[in-house]
């Protein structure tokens, strides 16, 4: 939705060349198609309105447009209610800030949740817009994917938050969880000199490298003796976290997968890329039909392909769960 040209006009940050727009006496149904492309994708009414005329001299209202574009309000509505699995291997949280309006313009924390059954089978399950991110927003997400038919997890995978393990287990007593060890590195590097901070990361990568949870440990308690002087807040970030080595309750081929959230921050790095592109959004629901297209055609693409490791592990990992 973004080549520009010569022939082109630049309306909310998306560029269209003509030929992306049919003749509306030729092609009525592709032009309204480009309109709800245009809607999905955060253009407000009034702009799609503006654009068609100016460059078609074809006039439809803002209100034609709006109403031609439901089926992209129609499409976000089902992304929100579809039914889920019962069972999921693990599911990532993470969430990413974005510029949204509201009177004023402030970065929002967009809560992202991914799922992975024990086939391997992987899909963004849910999102959810809120000024910040906290556990009670997640708590309110896993609720509503009760709702729509999920029972069971095995692991949960996140970044540290605060209050967010207990929230969990108010909702899945059973639910294991795992820290990211992509966020805690992130973590270390804060408070390292970047002069030392590629050999203080390496030497922590050595940790969850270990073969089991046991040597894990002993290479965590070696770091912090080498680094821990020097820097006396290492020590406090791995004394707060209690589920550092989770993963190795799991069968090996899957570790690589389930010790960082990666599988959930890679798409939202793609998302963020492609949101660079626009300054903000002009209100919450331009956001929601944006982020909405995006993870409809992720979860498109990744639907007939199994995460690496899965496969293998599938049998062990239907009989965790109780």
């Amino acid at each position: 939705m973004e080549i520009c040209g010569s022939s082109s006009r630049a309306i909310g940050m998306v560029c269209l060349p003509k030929k992306t727009i049919p003749r509306h006496t030729q092609h009525t149904d592709a032009l309204e198609t480009t309109v709800i492309q245009l809607y999905r994708h955060g253009v407000t009414t009034r702009e799609i309105s503006s654009l068609i005329e100016q460059m078609y001299g074809h006039h439809y209202t803002p209100s034609t447009v709006s109403n031609i574009a439901k089926a992209a309000d129609e499409q976000v509505r089902q992304f929100h209610s579809r039914p889920v699995a019962k069972r999921y291997a693990v599911i990532y949280a993470d969430a990413t800030y974005l510029n949204v309006r509201r009177d004023s313009v402030a970065k929002e924390a967009l809560h992202v949740l991914l799922g992975i059954t024990p086939e391997g089978y992987k899909e963004v399950l849910d999102f959810a817009l809120y000024p910040t991110e906290t556990a009670a927003n997640y708590r309110e997400m896993l609720q509503g994917l009760k709702e729509r038919g999920l029972e069971e997890v095995l692991l949960f995978v996140s970044d540290g938050l605060n209050g967010l393990c207990a929230a969990l287990r108010e909702e899945f007593p059973a639910v294991r969880h795992q820290s990211c060890w992509v966020h805690l590195s992130r973590l270390v590097a804060r408070y390292v000199r970047k002069t030392e901070r590629k050999d203080v990361l390496s030497a922590l990568s050595a940790v969850y490298k270990q073969q089991n949870a046991g040597d894990a440990a002993c290479a965590l308690e070696e770091f912090l003796v080498c680094y821990g002087s020097k820097y006396p807040k290492l020590k406090r970030i791995f004394s707060e976290c209690d589920s550092l080595y989770t993963f190795y309750e799991f069968p090996p081929s899957i570790w690589a997968s389930i010790y960082t959230s990666n599988p959930l921050e890679n798409n939202n790095k793609g998302l963020k890329h492609l949101t660079k592109k626009k300054e903000q959004f002009p209100n919450e629901d331009s956001l929601e039909r944006f982020v909405c297209a995006y993870y409809s055609e992720y979860n498109r693409k990744s639907g007939d392909r199994v995460q690496k490791g899965f496969q293998e592990a599938t049998p062990l990992l239907l009989d965790m769960f109780p």
